[in-house]
């Protein structure tokens, strides 16, 4: 059990040092015992997992465990991207999913979340309802082991996602996009979404490798670099690239350029709303640009911020009535959708963009600019030894500055590290890593010279050295 610690979404850890079969099963007892507690266990439990080195095996396990403690196990032939796994909790009732994911870590990881009934990310406190069970010598009950069902979800997930996006713009609008599942879990459902509408499809990376290509199944810019030359070389409208787990996107436009989770959050808000005329309110995280905020105020509607994590997102999603939320890492959901972040369907929101408007999102996003003011996004991470992060959390607690890098503070935001708002409408965001001595640094700014001026005048006055 040492080692054992739910981060911000599951517990992940290196195979066979800290990740191993003996461990995992721990964790598989104290979900059965929570879904016992709980009053959740008659409803069965989806099992999921992604393409990782023993990731399937590890489901098995899993589900022996949940079986022996009476619970029916909807177990997958095949991976299954996370969001798949959550809609399927919602379309079969069950009371939960366990799904065996190290998302977009390196290929010596793997890791175990529990999605509870609701279909969205855990909240802490059904985290700690589960940490405090670890180890705690809960026996499975007497009795036959419940039963092995077989998962085939795929064409209700289709149906579902299909009527959430205007399908009829997409099929008629002639595009031509490139799939780039990362080796992951996601191979075989963007891409056959897509063809299904009419878009001819390219598929990259659409095999099993555990190994990621030698890389990391993480749609960031810096990644992205063969998805750019296929967009290039095929005359693509789109490159669309998912994450380990297919819960995040990373997108190359027509003409080769990166579109940041940032913005393409703001283009689906802008969407939704011009197009579409939706209206409601909109999440966003605290580390999340400000951008959707001048967009949801041109059209009369409310931002909700939250902490960190898509959990929180989520929470605003099922409670709150918000139509789309979403966070500066990747993650998006709409309503109607789960409570979960898809990057499968922020695909097809951003086939849809492209197919409605007739024109690259390079050229809308340049157009929202014009209407509501360009910002440009930066983080860094900056290291520190474990000595160094309590004394900058010490000074962060203390810090009431009335100036940074010659503007004015406006207000201070403590919700989730240190945001500090300027007059301008420029911000800056300080927050620690819960699982390791690294401090986040947030910053957007109207310029990216203005961004950096307040990125190195925060790292100064903090002594962080970035």
């Amino acid at each position: 059990m040492v080692g054992i610690k739910f981060g911000t979404d599951g517990w992940r850890g290196i195979i066979a040092r800290d990740f191993t079969f003996a461990n995992l099963e721990l964790v598989a007892e104290a979900i059965a015992a929570y879904l016992k507690a709980e009053g959740l266990a008659d409803r069965g439990v989806v099992a999921a997992y992604d393409n990782r080195f023993l990731a399937d095996q590890f489901a098995a396990a899993a589900a022996a465990v949940l079986q022996r403690w009476g619970i029916t196990v909807h177990f997958p032939g095949r991976s299954l991207p996370t969001p798949v796994a959550a809609y399927a909790i919602k379309r079969l009732n069950a009371g939960g999913a366990v799904v065996l994911t190290a998302s977009h870590n390196p290929p010596e990881y793997c890791g175990i979340k529990f999605i509870p009934e609701y279909a969205g990310p855990a909240l802490p406190d059904v985290t700690r309802k589960i940490e405090a069970l670890l180890g705690g010598g809960a026996a499975a009950p007497d009795g036959m082991p419940a039963p092995l069902t077989e998962l085939d979800i795929w064409e209700d997930y289709y149906a579902h996602v299909s009527g959430l996006i205007e399908a009829k713009e997409i099929s008629r609008a002639g595009l031509k996009i490139v799939v780039d599942p990362m080796y992951g879990a996601g191979i075989g459902y963007l891409d056959s979404i897509l063809a299904r509408l009419g878009v001819e499809v390219t598929s990259i990376n659409n095999h099993r490798d555990p190994l990621f290509g030698g890389g990391l199944p993480d749609p960031t810019e810096a990644r992205l670099g063969k998805l750019r030359e296929v967009v290039s070389a095929t005359g693509a409208h789109l490159g669309l690239a998912l994450d380990g787990d297919a819960d995040r996107l990373g997108i190359i436009d027509a003409d080769g350029s990166y579109i940041s989770p940032n913005q393409m959050l703001a283009l689906t808000c802008h969407h939704l709303l011009e197009r579409r005329g939706w209206r409601g309110t909109i999440a966003r995280t605290v580390a999340t640009t400000h951008l959707v905020d001048r967009i949801a105020k041109g059209y009369g509607v409310q931002i909700r911020e939250t902490p960190v994590g898509f959990k929180y997102v989520g929470e605003c999603l099922r409670e709150a009535g918000c139509i789309c939320g979403g966070e500066e890492s990747g993650g998006l959901s709409i309503k109607g959708h789960v409570p979960e972040k898809d990057g499968i369907l922020a695909g097809l929101l951003a086939s849809e963009i492209v197919a409605a408007s007739g024109k690259p999102l390079k050229k809308i996003l340049q157009e929202i600019f014009e209407r509501f003011d360009r910002v440009v996004s930066v983080r860094v991470d900056r290291r520190t030894t474990p000595a160094e992060k309590n004394r900058i959390l010490q000074h962060l607690n203390d810090f009431q500055p009335q100036m940074i890098a010659g503007e004015k503070v406006q207000s201070l935001n403590p919700i989730d590290g240190l945001k500090i708002e300027l007059s301008s409408g420029n911000w800056v965001l300080v927050r620690a890593s819960g699982t390791e001595p690294v401090f986040r640094v947030y910053t957007e700014a109207t310029t990216h010279e203005r961004a950096a001026a307040i990125q190195e005048s925060i790292c100064r006055e903090l002594q962080l050295g970035c």
